[in-house]
């Protein structure tokens, strides 16, 4: 079998191969037509310019016109399908690559800045670790996505959610299927306001549908009246109480019609989506095949529903058609639809937060899947169980950051037989920072469920809380010390929560005096082992580093650089004890300052 960028890559190819050839096929259908339609105008001038042929002729260019009509359309679909694919496939390299920044969706409504760690780990935004992992088409996919990342899972449910991603890694097929379906849009159904509209009590009295029909059928016969002589006040006395009908029922309507009119082509690709998902045999993983039972249900499975709904709502459309709107007024044709609509809910309803609950897990697991099989050398961490008389375990072998194709591996050991709390010096860009979110990071991507970028890697769940991208507020009147101990008290009461908390502080109190900072460096970190938190802790202040004391519960790693020829060199390795120098004067004297 072919490894994952081989395959990828075979596919790619063939894709670009089907876009040429369809491209081949739409030029020679499209003079194809244009022959038929110049035929035409000549038979149509020699049957009625000339008199020399009958109308009849012109029924087969007619009829060849229709048929490759509906050939160039299949055309089109296939071409605009397989374009999807290339740039699924080409978007697969880039990810692979590291070259992906921009071209997919960044996830930026997550990035909430209260939160203990989605800046500081750069979990969204161009380039980010969502924009890595995400290939959701809905709304309410990507949202389960994000809440995975912004929150940490029990080891009972990382380890469930392992077995669904590990099944569905190798199945790149029912993934390029979901990335091409339907319109080139990335789904925006409200999920929370769609279910609750399903769900709502009936808007619309029991006899609107038959008053709609009998309208209807007045209509149609007053307008027959009319033709045969009968005059027209019939038609407009009917047309009058369809208006007076409308009227009253209008703020009704409006609510029945408002859950759906809008969402229309999202709900498209829903239906299509839900198709696909419920074909795909799923039933090697009991995660998997209890979310793809609650899709199929009892009775029509959710696809047939929503596809039903979807063409309620497509005729309904129809009469916004200018040339379509009389007619339709005249039929009742926003009353009849309405009256559908209510029908389906009544029937369905109830179901769409399950199926919406449904495809939004699926596609936060097909998501992973994906970067579980682009990433084959990753490791599966080991979820350990908390809990009473087990401590937080954090360790790692050959650990690399996920956005950082050429990163350095380090490795780490916090908890169980190391230290809890490691204290990072080192020059300036030496690799502290990366340090402290390659940590971070990779128990974000372990703790949802996937693979991390390791050789190796073990741990309890733990809450991350982090300092690394603390800034000062001109609006708010927040200096930088003030917002970094405000963050600080804020990860001492996180680490009183369900999961012990994983502390990263950067540069830690370093907008303070040195006294100040020794002494109020070692009781946040003092305090927040006593709550049994456990973490990483970097300074450019060696008198930090004497925290570090015999116990062995803290401990010292530095990063280190080299000057040869004026030349600064990092090899970005983690060492055992404090840094020897600093490169601060060197940086300066490199940037032309004269120090």
């Amino acid at each position: 079998m072919n490894g994952p960028r081989e395959e990828i890559t075979r596919r790619l190819e063939a894709r670009r191969a089907a876009v040429a050839r369809l491209d081949r096929a739409d030029a020679r259908i499209a003079w194809g037509r244009l022959a038929i339609f110049a035929a035409g105008a000549a038979l149509a001038w020699l049957a009625w310019g000339q008199h020399r042929l009958s109308a009849g002729w012109l029924l087969g260019p007619l009829a060849a016109f229709v048929a490759l009509a509906v050939v160039h359309d299949r055309v089109l679909s296939a071409r605009a399908r397989a374009r999807r694919a290339v740039a699924f496939h080409t978007a697969a390299l880039a990810r692979m690559d590291g070259t992906f920044a921009g071209a997919g969706a960044g996830g930026e409504r997550f990035a909430d800045p209260a939160h203990p760690y989605a800046l500081d780990l750069d979990l969204f935004g161009r380039g980010s670790l969502f924009e890595l992992l995400c290939a959701a088409r809905t709304r309410p996919g990507e949202e389960r996505l994000a809440a995975w990342l912004l929150h940490p899972a029990p080891a009972a449910e990382g380890r469930a959610r392992q077995r669904a991603i590990a099944s569905l890694a190798p199945r790149l097929d029912l993934r390029e299927d979901l990335a091409v379906l339907g319109e080139d849009v990335r789904a925006g159904v409200d999920a929370a306001g769609l279910a609750a509209w399903g769900e709502a009590a009936p808007l619309l009295p029991a006899f609107v549908r038959p008053a709609a029909l009998a309208l209807a059928a007045l209509a149609v016969a007053a307008a027959v009246a009319w033709g045969v002589g009968l005059g027209q006040a019939p038609l407009l006395l009917v047309l009058l109480g369809e208006w007076a009908f409308s009227r009253v029922l209008r703020g009704r309507m409006a609510h029945v019609l408002g859950g759906v009119e809008h969402p229309a082509a999202e709900l498209r690709v829903l239906a299509l989506l839900l198709e696909r998902l419920e074909a795909e045999p799923l039933d090697g993983d009991a995660r998997l095949g209890a979310l793809q039972a609650s899709l199929r249900g009892a009775g029509a499975p959710a696809s047939v529903r929503i596809a039903a709904l979807v063409r309620v709502v497509a005729r309904m459309e129809w009469g916004r058609n200018q040339f379509f709107a009389p007619l339709a007024f005249a039929l009742a044709w926003g009353p009849l639809h309405a009256a559908a609509v209510e029908r389906w809910r009544a029937a369905s309803g109830r179901g769409i937060r399950r199926w919406l609950e449904a495809v939004a897990e699926l596609e936060a697991l097909s998501s992973l899947a994906g970067y579980a099989y682009e990433h084959p050398g990753d490791a599966w961490p080991e979820l350990l169980d908390g809990g009473p008389g087990r401590g937080p375990i954090l360790e790692a072998e050959g650990l690399r950051h996920p956005l950082l194709p050429g990163a350095v591996p380090n490795d780490l050991r916090l908890g169980g037989e190391g230290p809890r709390v490691l204290l990072v010096s080192g020059s300036n860009m030496s690799g502290k920072s990366t340090y402290l979110r390659t940590a971070g990071v990779n128990v974000v991507l372990a703790l949802a469920g996937a693979p991390v970028r390791a050789a190796r890697m073990r741990l309890t769940p733990v809450q991350a809380g982090a300092t690394l991208r603390i800034q000062d507020s001109l609006q708010a009147g927040k200096s930088r010390f003030y917002a970094e101990i405000t963050r600080l008290k804020e990860l001492a009461d996180l680490a009183a929560g369900p999961f012990p908390l994983l502390f990263l502080l950067d540069e830690i109190l370093h907008g303070t005096n040195s006294h100040d900072r020794r002494i109020g460096a070692e009781a946040i970190v003092r305090g927040l082992l006593d709550r049994g938190a456990l973490g990483l802790v970097t300074t450019h202040d060696l008198a930090l580093t004497e925290l570090g004391g015999s116990d062995g519960v803290l401990a010292n790693g530095h990063f280190e650089d080299q000057v040869k020829d004026g030349e600064i060199a990092f090899d970005y390795r983690l060492r055992p004890g404090v840094v020897a120098h600093s490169n601060a004067l060197a940086l300066m004297r490199a940037v032309g300052l004269r120090v």
